[in-house]
């Protein structure tokens, strides 16, 4: 898991978008807050970082091959019901978190 963001780091909260819409623009990557369920267009946990750049204080990167690329795909689906601990384990959620 990556470290913590250089002051003056951008995160770029997603709000809304359609089925076909990618989750991060052209030069960014999709990170979660840890210890809350990634959803691309209810902005509960993810966000979108300047590749390059190491996510913010409360977030992490997704694990390598489990990163969700477009919105309903099958890791943005996955991480509706899954999270980051604090510790970088992936866990599952309880209902209603």
């Amino acid at each position: 898991m990556a470290g913590l963001a250089p002051a003056g780091a951008t995160v770029a909260v997603l709000t809304s978008c359609s089925v076909q819409d990618a989750i991060c623009g052209g030069g960014e990557y999709p990170v979660l807050a840890v210890g809350s369920s990634g959803s691309a267009c209810i902005p509960k946990g993810d966000a979108c970082v300047p590749k390059g750049e190491e996510p913010p204080e409360g977030y992490a990167c997704y694990p390598q091959g489990k990163v969700p690329e477009r919105v309903g795909d099958k890791w943005d689906e996955y991480w509706n019901t899954h999270t980051i601990d604090k510790d970088g384990r992936t866990v599952t959620l309880k209902d209603g978190q």
